[in-house]
């Protein structure tokens, strides 16, 4: 049995594993999408490092784009097996592909007309609408807590992470030759203090571990609350400056965390009276689907749904739906707040609104998550005069922040107490994955002084025996 690392090795997006058994028979954990990686994003998009058509399963921990953003090219490449995933996964996936082949199609689009003025060839999507469609018929969903068998030999368990909804950690128990082991891969591990979801759960021994990395050397701040912190940007963007505060956030986690708190600060009669735009189709379906699970909230939300119907609705709260109303919000003068996709700034509608706004010193941009270092998110955070946006230099006057707290992945205290149910003597080997390399690095000595005796770091397209 052997194990390929074919993304999220010494770097954060493009999660996909490749486990070979001994019979020959190929399962792929994940199947994401590299994103923010700068020039080389579409080349390591467009390389698999292995045959699709060769892979027997697919076996998804969650939806975000970095997870699942490839599957219509991996079927669209071959692949014709079964995908496996939670239900609201499922759901969750589906609309985030589709969103994902129309951001494709619009981007090729505005790339063809300069390659043609150039007499250059066209480009091509990774894939299109279509094709995100089709590849929808190949998922089977497998609900939290039981083993499942897949084939003889074969049996998945999910138990979740409480990252998004539906996130899981995936755990294989599988029958080589007669012997029986356990490998586990984490997916992404939220927080055991999420604001809206469940902690993540305890799961048996395994022998093999694949960890998420993002915040290994790292702990949030916990000692300001989010309500809080968001109200001071509130107040300082839009009601001294008079300007607009503009929130790039992921359509899925983040943006019903940020509403909930904006909710939380209504109820306590602190929330400013202003206008709030979600200026997102995708984080509008997103959301719906988020309230369908109420099973997947932590306690805390259960109580509120008592009294609250729906704890991430408030006043001034607009939906922004058409691509006219959402280009009608940069003509706008009054102060408001517009929350928008993507949550790294790289596409969708909010890299527009940073365009058109950034050179405003009255406004201000609050990262909010994770953002890849050659991401425009990043870009910002790093003090630069100016930045380049669809092309265009634009020289920095608005005010820039983001707030740690809201990251949906748990720090290394997090991932350390999703590892306490484990006896590290009984780990064979454990590999950290989807993470910068230094800080890999750190948290491998970490994890290495909690006794865990064989930790690597793998690089990209890495093979490794197991056993």
């Amino acid at each position: 049995m052997k194990i390929a690392f074919h993304g999220a090795a010494r770097c954060v997006t493009g999660s996909k594993h490749l486990l070979t058994l001994d019979n020959n028979r190929k399962i792929l954990l994940d199947c994401g999408m590299f994103q923010g990686m700068g020039q080389q994003t579409d080349v390591l998009n467009r390389n698999w490092g292995f045959t699709p058509s060769e892979v027997d399963y697919l076996i998804l921990s969650h939806a975000h784009i970095d997870h699942s953003g490839l599957i219509p090219k991996l079927v669209k490449d071959g692949f014709k097996g079964k995908i496996f995933s939670t239900p609201a996964t499922r759901e969750l996936a589906g609309v985030l592909l589709e969103d994902s082949a129309g951001i494709q199609e619009d981007d090729i689009k505005y790339a063809n007309k300069k390659r043609k003025a150039l007499g250059q060839p066209f480009l091509k999507p990774l894939y299109t609408r279509d094709e995100a469609l089709a590849a929808m018929d190949q998922f089977h969903v497998v609900d939290y807590g039981n083993w499942f068998k897949i084939e003889e030999g074969i049996e998945l368990m999910y138990t979740d992470v409480g990252h998004i909804i539906g996130s899981a950690a995936v755990h294989l128990r599988i029958n080589n030759n007669g012997k029986v082991e356990q490998l586990t891969f984490s997916g992404d591990v939220g927080r055991y203090r999420d604001v809206i979801l469940r902690s993540p759960e305890k799961f048996s021994q395994a022998d093999y571990i694949l960890l998420e990395s993002t915040y290994g050397n790292s702990l949030h701040d916990l000692h300001v609350p989010t309500p809080d912190q968001l109200l001071e940007w509130i107040e300082r963007t839009c009601v001294k400056r008079k300007g607009k505060l503009i929130i790039p956030a992921f359509s899925v986690g983040r943006t019903q965390e940020i509403l909930y708190a904006l909710n939380q600060l209504e109820l306590e009669r602190r929330l400013p009276e202003l206008d709030y735009f979600v200026d997102s189709p995708l984080s509008i379906e997103a959301t719906e689907i988020v309230k369908k699970y109420p099973q997947y909230f932590n306690n805390t939300i259960q109580k509120i749904l008592k009294n609250d119907e729906d704890p991430i609705k408030f006043m001034g709260l607009e939906y922004i739906k058409t691509v006219e109303e959402s280009k009608l919000l940069n003509f706008r003068d009054e102060p408001c707040v517009i929350i928008s996709a993507s949550g790294m700034a790289d596409a969708g509608r909010v890299k527009h609104h940073i365009s058109n706004n950034i050179e405003n010193s009255r406004n201000s941009i609050l990262m909010v998550g994770y953002c890849e270092p050659h991401s425009l998110g990043a870009r910002l955070q790093q003090g630069r005069k100016e930045v380049n946006i669809y092309g265009v230099s634009h020289e920095i006057h608005a005010e820039i922040g983001n707030i740690r707290s809201m990251s949906a992945h748990g720090d290394y205290e997090d991932l350390s107490q999703f590892l306490s149910c484990q006896d590290p003597k009984l780990v064979k080997k454990l590999f950290v994955v989807h993470g910068e390399f230094n800080v890999q690095t750190d948290f491998k000595e970490r994890l290495l002084r909690k006794g865990f005796t064989d930790v690597e770091v793998p690089e990209l397209h890495q093979e490794v025996g197991l056993g």
